[in-house]
């Protein structure tokens, strides 16, 4: 018989060596930042389901990048909101007819006029930009409903190794923290559907301000999805909201 003897470990290498817990294993919520318009409302963060599970900074960095684009469209309402000030100085002055008034504000105008009126050629070319839009807005659905669609099954695979567990503590605790973390990866990757919404609803805006008519929605309740029941429900808004773009711009 070979001998055996007991080694004492320090506190620390007897720390290290404890099984992790699922508190440990648990997978943090992000918490992303967001930016206030100057005309109302917000942009936040979306979540990029093609690089895994999402961070803090992750979803910040793809905040970033939204900045550059939206900048650059704000361009055009601030050079119409610099020329109503003047025009608004005129229109007060032309009842008492001051001519020194109007003379004040006229160059003011004329300087800000000539810097809109590059932005009226912008109008002809909002349908194409709608469409692609739109297409990238089909996109970012379908890559979301592919990594949903493979939670929904993980977490009815892991559903139906729950009778293997009966009478085994720790394949149990192990199966119900691979669902907490499921649970965690879905409700991650819903939270994303409100930022795509807004998106699309602001689509749908300048749609009609072009004379084209969208009647697509993706209302969700806004609660992350706490079975897999709730998870098919999300699964099936999406699908219509992809079906209806696909009417609109084709395959």
């Amino acid at each position: 018989m070979v001998p055996t003897y007991d080694i004492p470990l320090s506190e620390p290498l007897q720390k290290a060596l404890e099984p992790l817990s699922c508190a440990d294993l648990a997978l943090p919520m992000p918490s992303p930042m967001k930016v206030e318009l100057p005309f109302g409302g917000s942009i936040n963060a979306l979540v990029d389901t093609s690089k895994g599970i999402p961070n803090d900074c992750s979803m910040n960095y793809n905040l970033m990048l939204q900045m550059a684009p939206l900048l650059a469209a704000l361009s055009c309402p601030m050079k119409i909101l610099k020329l109503l000030k003047p025009l608004i100085d005129i229109i007060k002055a032309v009842p008492s007819l001051d001519p020194i008034k109007i003379g004040e504000a006229m160059p003011e105008f004329t300087e800000a006029a000539i810097e809109v009126m590059a932005c009226f050629t912008a109008f002809a070319k909002v349908p194409l930009m709608v469409m692609d839009l739109l297409k990238l807005i089909r996109s970012v659905l379908n890559c979301l409903l592919g990594q949903l669609r493979t939670i929904r099954n993980a977490m009815n695979g892991l559903a139906l190794r729950m009778g293997d567990a009966e009478g085994r503590p720790e394949l149990r605790n192990q199966l119900e923290c691979a669902q907490k973390n499921l649970a965690t990866q879905a409700e991650a990757m819903t939270s994303s559907i409100d930022p795509i919404a807004g998106v699309l609803a602001l689509v749908t805006t300048v749609a009609g301000l072009a004379g084209m008519q969208l009647d697509i929605t993706l209302e969700t309740g806004g609660a992350p999805p706490e079975d897999t029941e709730a998870l098919d429900a999300i699964i099936v808004v999406l699908e219509t909201a992809v079906t209806a773009i696909t009417a609109i711009v084709g395959d």
